[in-house]
C-alpha cells in the first residue's frame, strides 16, 4: 500500500472509531439503548444500515463466481431476496416493531404459552446467536483472508525477529487459514491472516461495543458511502481497461463465442432442462430461508425505528439500494472481469474453479486500481466488512445476553434481576464469543459458493413456521421446534441422497415440503396456544391473515384480518414489480448484444415507474391512515 492508501484507510479507522465512541455514553444506559438505540433511528438511517450489512466483503467476490460459473441469469438467486425485503418492510416491519420485544428469540414469550416457551427461546437464542451466526461470519472472515492475504503482507511490514515469534507461535497451534490468494507459504499465509484477523476484530469491536447500535449504524452509513464509491470507482477503471461500456457484449462473444455469450448475458436459464430447477429455485428461496420475516438484525433495525412507518419506510429503503443501486456496479465489474481474465472450457471442470473465478474481484483490484483509487477500494472492502461484523457482533451478542443470561441465567436460575450496567458489560463481553464462532466455520470452507448454499439449504426448514407464526393463530411452540427438527436432521440426509451441486434445487424443494408438512401437523395435532395470550398478543401486535377465532373474541370482524392481509400482499407484489421490471430494463439496457433494440429494456423500466404510485402510497402511510 503507498501512502496515500494508508491515509485513506486511517481516516475511515478513524472516523469509526470517533463514532462509537460519540454513542458510548447513550449506549451505556441500558440494553434498549445499547441494543435499539433507543427505538428512534429514523427509516432511512436504518435501510441504509441494512444495505451496509448486507454489503459485507464476501458478497462481490460471490457475484463474480455466479456470473462466471452459471451465468447473469444466476444472479436471480440473490436478486429474488428483494421480494422477501419488501414483505418484511410491508407486514412484518410493524409487528415487529409493536410487539416491544429487543430480540426476535424472546417473541416466543408474548406469542405462545406453556412450559415450551423457555426452551424455544433459550434454542432459537443459541441457534441463531452462536450456529448461524457463526456461519455468516465464516464466510465473510473466509472473504477477508483472501484479502488480507494479498494487500496487507505483513511479514515484509514488520521487523523480521518479532514476525518470527508470532509465526512460530501459530505453527505450533496447527491453524490453518490460508486460502490460496497469493502465493505464500502456508505459515506466512496464516500468520498474515492471524495478525489482520486480530486487529480488525480490536477495530470493529472497539466501536461496536463501545457505541452499541446506535454507533454501529452511523458506522454503517458512512462505511457504506465509502463501499459504494469504492465500488463504482472500481467499475469505471474496469469498464475502461475492457474497452468501454458500449460493445461490453460484443467483446465477449468475441471471446467465448456466440451460444456462451449468450448464456452468459441472457436474464434466463438457456441450457436444455435448466428451466425448472431456475424457477424452483427463484419461486422458494426468497420465501423458505432463515430470514423470511425478518428474523436477525433486519428485525433488529426495524425494532430501533421510530414508528410503524419509519420501519417500513427502511425495509424499502434496504430492498431497492440493495438489490437495483449495489448490484448494477457489481453485474459490469463481474463482466468486465470476463473479458479481462478470460477461462475456456477446461477451466470450468476444475474443483476450485468457482474460488478462483471469485478471487479475480481482487486481482482485479492488485492489477488494474493505480494508487488512491486502490486505497479506496481496499477501504471499501474494509468498511464492507467492518459493517457486517459489527451488526453480527452487536446483533448475536444481543441473544446471549438477553435470552441467556438475563432470561435464563439471572431470571431463571439465580431468581434476580440483573441491573442495566451488568447487562451492557455481559453484551461486550459475549461478542468474543461470536467472534470465535465465525473463525472456526471460516477455518473449514473451501470456497464462499460452498458454505452459501449448505446455509441456504438449513435456512430453507425454518423459513415457513416464520411467517405462518405471523399469519396464523394455530402455529404453537412445538411447530417452531418441529421445523428446526426437520432443518436440522433432513439437511444431512438430503446432502447425502442428493450430494451434486446442480441438485440444490431439488434439496430445497424437499426441504421446504418436509418442514412446512411437520410445522403444520404439528400445529394441528398438539395443542393449541392459551386463548388469552393469543388475545394479548393480537390487541398488541395486531398480526393480519387468519385470526379469526382471536378476533371474534376480541370483539372485532374477523374478516378485517384477511382482507388487510390481501392489501399488504398487493402493496409488496406491485413493489416487488417496479423492483424487477426496472432491474431487468436496466440489465438489457446496459448488457445488449449486437443487433438488440433498445425498446425492450426502456419499455420495462417504464413498466416498472407505472407501477409505483400502487405502493408509494402505501409505504409512507401513518398507522391511523392505515386503521
Amino acid at each position: 500500500m503507498s501512502g496515500i492508501d494508508a491515509l485513506i484507510a486511517l481516516v475511515f479507522i478513524a472516523w469509526c472509531i470517533t463514532a462509537g465512541f460519540r454513542a458510548r455514553t447513550r449506549a451505556s444506559r441500558n440494553l434498549d439503548e445499547y441494543f435499539l438505540a433507543g427505538r428512534d433511528i429514523k427509516g432511512w438511517r436504518a435501510g441504509i444500515s441494512m444495505a451496509s450489512t448486507q454489503f459485507a466483503a464476501d458478497t462481490p467476490l460471490l457475484f463474480c463466481g455466479l456470473i462466471a460459473t452459471a451465468g447473469v441469469f444466476a444472479l436471480w438467486r440473490l436478486w429474488i431476496y428483494g421480494l422477501a425485503f419488501l414483505l418484511m418492510g410491508f407486514l412484518f416491519a410493524a409487528l415487529w416493531r409493536r410487539a416491544g420485544i429487543l430480540t426476535d428469540a424472546e417473541l416466543v414469550e408474548v406469542r405462545y404459552s406453556g412450559r415450551w416457551r423457555m426452551p424455544l427461546r433459550i434454542t432459537k437464542a443459541v441457534y441463531f446467536g452462536l450456529v448461524i451466526n457463526s456461519a455468516v461470519l465464516g464466510f465473510v472472515l473466509f472473504a477477508s483472508f483472501q484479502v488480507s492475504e494479498i494487500f496487507l503482507p505483513w511479514h515484509d511490514w514488520l521487523p523480521d525477529g518479532f514476525y518470527r515469534v508470532v509465526m512460530n507461535s501459530i505453527v505450533r497451534t496447527n491453524l490453518e487459514l490460508a486460502t490460496g490468494a497469493a502465493p505464500f507459504a502456508m505459515e506466512i499465509a496464516t500468520t498474515n491472516n492471524v495478525i489482520s484477523l486480530v486487529l480488525l476484530a480490536s477495530f470493529v469491536a472497539l466501536y461496536s461495543t463501545t457505541g452499541g447500535l446506535r454507533g454501529v449504524i452511523s458506522s454503517d452509513i458512512f462505511q457504506f458511502v465509502i463501499a459504494m464509491a469504492g465500488s463504482l470507482t472500481f467499475a469505471v477503471i474496469l469498464l475502461g481497461e475492457a474497452g468501454g461500456l458500449s460493445g461490453l457484449a460484443e467483446r465477449i462473444t468475441i471471446l467465448y463465442g456466440q451460444a456462451r455469450a449468450e448464456s452468459i448475458l441472457s436474464l434466463a436459464p438457456t441450457v436444455k432442462g435448466a428451466m425448472m430447477p431456475f424457477l424452483v429455485i427463484v419461486g422458494m428461496q426468497w420465501l423458505f430461508q432463515m430470514n423470511s420475516d425478518g428474523t436477525g438484525y433486519l428485525a433488529q433495525r426495524a425494532m430501533a425505528c421510530s414508528t410503524d412507518r419509519e420501519a417500513r419506510i427502511a425495509a424499502v429503503v434496504f430492498a431497492w439500494v440493495q438489490i437495483l443501486g449495489r448490484t448494477l456496479i457489481w453485474l459490469l465489474i463481474g463482466l468486465a472481469l470476463l473479458v479481462l481474465y478470460p477461462f475456456g472450457p477446461a477451466d470450468l471442470a476444475e474443483p476450485a474453479f468457482a474460488a478462483e473465478r471469485e478471487r479475480t474481484f481482487l486481482s482485479g483490484i492488485s492489477d488494474f486500481l493505480p494508487h488512491g483509487a486502490r486505497g479506496l477500494m481496499i477501504t471499501a472492502l474494509l468498511a464492507a466488512l467492518a459493517s457486517t461484523l459489527d451488526t453480527h457482533i452487536n446483533w448475536g451478542s444481543s441473544y446471549l445476553t438477553n435470552d441467556i443470561y438475563k432470561s435464563l441465567v439471572c431470571r431463571f436460575w439465580l431468581k434476580r434481576n440483573a441491573g442495566s450496567r451488568e447487562l451492557v458489560l455481559v453484551a461486550r463481553i459475549t461478542s468474543i464469543l461470536v467472534l470465535l464462532g465465525g473463525c472456526v466455520v471460516a477455518a473449514n470452507l473451501n470456497s464462499i459458493q460452498q458454505g452459501w448454499k449448505i446455509s441456504l439449504l438449513f435456512g430453507a426448514g425454518i423459513g415457513a413456521v416464520l411467517i405462518l407464526r405471523w399469519v396464523w393463530e394455530r402455529i404453537n411452540s412445538q411447530s417452531e421446534f418441529a421445523a428446526m427438527a426437520a432443518a436440522l436432521f433432513g439437511g444431512p440426509i438430503l446432502l447425502w441422497l442428493f450430494p451434486g451441486d446442480d441438485m440444490d434445487w431439488i434439496r430445497l424443494a424437499c426441504m421446504a415440503f418436509l418442514s412446512t408438512c411437520a410445522t403444520v401437523l404439528t400445529a394441528l395435532f398438539t395443542r393449541a396456544t392459551d386463548p388469552d395470550v393469543l388475545q394479548t398478543f393480537y390487541r398488541q401486535v395486531r398480526p393480519v391473515g387468519f385470526w379469526g377465532g382471536t378476533a371474534a373474541r376480541s370483539d372485532e370482524d374477523p374478516a378485517r384480518c384477511r382482507q388487510e392481509l390481501g392489501r399488504i400482499l398487493v402493496s409488496a407484489v406491485s413493489c416487488g414489480a417496479s423492483l424487477f421490471l426496472i432491474l431487468a430494463g436496466s440489465t438489457k439496457l446496459l448488457l445488449r448484444l449486437p443487433g438488440e433494440s433498445v425498446v425492450l429494456p426502456l419499455a420495462l423500466m417504464l413498466a416498472g415507474g407505472l407501477v409505483v404510485p400502487v405502493w408509494w402510497r402505501r409505504m409512507l402511510a401513518t398507522a391511523e391512515a392505515e386503521a
